[in-house]
C-alpha cells in the first residue's frame, strides 16, 4: 500500500512540474500578468526592483480554489 501512494505522489508532483513548466513558457502571453495595479516597481539609475504584489495575491486565490476544488472530499 505504501508503494502506491508513492506512486501517485510522484504522478502528481511531476503533472504541476510540467504545468508550471507550461506556465513558464507561455507567461509572456498572458496579458497583464505580473503588471496589474499594486505590483511594486522602484527604478533607478543602475537598479530595478520589481515585486509582483498583486498578481502573487490573485495567483494564490486561484490556486487555493483549484485545489480545494481537485482534493475536496
Amino acid at each position: 500500500m505504501p508503494m502506491q501512494q508513492v506512486a501517485k505522489f510522484l504522478i502528481f508532483t511531476g503533472l504541476i512540474i510540467v504545468l508550471f513548466g507550461l506556465i513558464l513558457l507561455f507567461a509572456h502571453k498572458i496579458p497583464y500578468l505580473g503588471r496589474l495595479p499594486g505590483d511594486i516597481i522602484i527604478q533607478r539609475k543602475n537598479f530595478t526592483f520589481y515585486f509582483p504584489l498583486v498578481t502573487c495575491l490573485i495567483l494564490s486565490v486561484v490556486l487555493t480554489i483549484i485545489l480545494n476544488l481537485i482534493f475536496r472530499k
